[in-house]
């Protein structure tokens, strides 16, 4: 079995959106984190004081083909394509520890609901 990780950073306002969509489209269990980015705008200020926005990082490890199935819901349900808050990827993994057999499980069941 194949494996990909899943990597999603999206603005704050969108990560329980995020995470409602990667649950629905297959996604267990991930990681959250908070992340602060640089981007090509200037950042604004308020009376002297920068405001930095801060981001979700959505992180999965997901068989192959799940993997791509969550980025399409996530880039299709947040609009990623038109509002351009966030991005979403994926990262072949070669060698792989520690996943809980349970969620082997899972992928192998809806490998075969899907055949």
């Amino acid at each position: 079995m194949k494996f990909a990780l899943l990597v999603a950073i999206v603005s704050e306002d969108l990560e329980e959106r995020a995470i409602d969509v990667a649950k629905e489209a297959g996604a267990a269990g991930m990681t959250i984190l908070t992340g602060r980015g640089i981007g090509t705008e200037d950042r604004k200020t308020f009376f002297g004081l920068t405001y930095q926005g801060t981001q979700t990082l959505l992180v999965c490890v997901l068989e192959r083909t799940l993997a791509l199935t969550v980025m399409k819901a996530l880039t299709d349900g947040l609009e990623l394509k038109k509002h351009s808050k966030g991005v979403v990827f994926t990262v072949p993994l070669e060698h792989l520890a520690g996943i809980d057999t349970r969620q082997i499980e899972s992928f192998v069941e809806r490998i075969r609901e899907d055949i």
